[in-house]
């Protein structure tokens, strides 16, 4: 069965661009630092993307185009006969897992690009910006059909494959997505009042960290970067042998850096601007961005690309999450492509009405004291993908050793890589980012 690569080298970029970049900037990153203390939150978040996930990053793609292989199959390749296809698995799940509750929200983004239609964006009161929120998301069948509807048209997408679907879709949308929400950000910061939210972003207070700070900053960078999922993995193994890893991965990790940090100046001086509280939680972005909306010449034109483009970040990601689920089933089951898709689809969709009536009719059943939504959150950003990535650099560092890894990074030798870089990035993936990651999530469990 043959296996499609990336075109070129900016169709490899803007691909592992969408995967990081989507709801994990505009969504997730806004009210995790507004519930975590906005600057102190943002600087771990920096430390964690620069020291640690880069490393990890280096190894999943390093993993990947070695191999040729899906999350699971590139552990039996590298290591045949051993139990490391375990990482694999725990990718898988963790895609799983994150697809569940992000295809909901995926969902909310359609249901909000259809209300931008209707511009029913014209009001500036909060009051009525959080009850439409609480009444879209907590009705039963409107939600349930807005997430099928996601669920199908990511499907489409990868079903199209990954020159066809991945690649074209995504060199298209990308650029405009972050030309937009940079216009949003620039009339954010002009906001009256805009200057107390532009200080809670980048005037640290150390003293809003706890255990809690630590491990959602932790989970957010692998989150926001797709560590641990099987993603770059799997995209990885879609690269021909003469891309240039560290500076791809480099690139992918500064322009998802880059654009959470725009994301955060485009909701959070708002929330200052117009008095709504910075820990109001995952629907932050749906309240607070019509506000702006409201206030800008153009608004409802304005609203209706923006929704559109929000819908686009999330199905980037989300196009790269269903991939490892389709590139395990596909190639290790032996089964077509289509089924492949269909039965990745119809498994998340089960998990994804739970985690959408749990907005509602099911919010009083919980596990571990979560509904179903907030549990396959922190499932995925705080277990599998830290308990992946760590696995991973365990991996790369222990097992398939230093001559494997400066062969991939340096493409056998025909790539200047500075040496003083591949001893470091090697010393980081065998001792300082195992070790992190590893009293990280020790910390967040005892």
């Amino acid at each position: 069965m043959g296996r499609e690569n990336f075109g070129n080298r900016f169709g490899v970029l803007v691909a592992m661009a969408g995967s990081a970049v989507g709801l994990g900037n505009l969504w997730r990153f806004p009210y995790l630092a507004g519930t975590n203390g906005g600057a102190a939150f943002i600087l771990l978040y920096l430390v964690f993307v620069f020291i640690l996930c880069i490393p990890v990053m280096y190894s999943e793609f390093l993993i990947g185009r070695r191999s040729g292989a899906n999350a699971i199959g590139a552990f039996k390749t590298l290591a045949p006969g051993s139990k490391w296809g375990i990482v694999g698995l725990l990718g898988v799940l963790a895609s799983i897992s994150i697809l569940a509750f992000y295809s909901v929200v995926g969902g909310w983004t359609i249901d909000y690009m259809v209300k931008a239609f209707q511009f029913r964006f014209t009001v500036t009161d909060n009051a009525v910006l959080e009850g439409m929120f609480a009444e879209s998301i907590s009705s039963v069948y409107e939600p349930l059909l807005y997430t099928a509807v996601f669920l199908a048209l990511t499907a489409f997408v990868v079903l199209a494959g990954v020159k066809n679907g991945i690649e074209k879709y995504t060199k298209v949308m990308m650029p405009l997505l972050f030309l937009l929400v940079i216009i949003v950000a620039i009339r954010s910061v002009t906001l009256p009042g805009a200057a107390a939210g532009i200080s809670f972003l980048f005037k640290p207070d150390f003293s809003a960290i706890t255990t809690d700070t630590v491990l959602d900053a932790l989970g957010q960078a692998f989150f926001s970067l797709s560590l641990g999922c099987g993603c770059v993995i799997t995209y990885g193994s879609y690269v021909k042998k003469d891309e240039h890893i560290m500076k791809t991965s480099a690139m992918t990790a500064a322009a998802d850096t880059l654009f959470a940090l725009i994301a955060g100046l485009a909701v959070m001086p708002a929330v200052f601007a117009f008095g709504i509280s910075p820990s109001e939680g995952p629907g932050l972005v749906f309240i607070t961005l019509p506000h702006i909306f409201a206030q800008i010449p153009f608004g409802g034109v304005l609203a209706i690309l923006f929704f559109f483009i929000l819908f686009i970040a999330a199905i980037t990601s989300s196009i790269s999450l269903l991939e490892v689920v389709v590139a395990y089933l596909s190639e290790e089951f032996r089964i077509k492509r289509a089924w492949s898709v269909f039965a990745g689809v119809a498994g998340v969709a089960c998990l994804s009405v739970l985690c959408s009536l749990s907005q509602g009719v099911l919010a009083d059943v919980r596990i571990f004291g979560l509904n179903f939504f907030d549990f396959f959150d922190k499932l995925s950003a705080n277990i599998f993908m830290p308990l992946g990535g760590f696995l991973i650099v365990i991996f790369v560092g222990y097992k398939l050793g230093r001559k494997a890894f400066e062969s991939e990074l340096t493409n056998d030798g025909k790539l200047r890589v500075a040496t003083w870089l591949l001893n470091f990035t090697f010393f980081s993936i065998k001792y300082i980012t195992p070790l992190a990651i590893g009293v990280i999530m020790l910390n967040g469990l005892l």
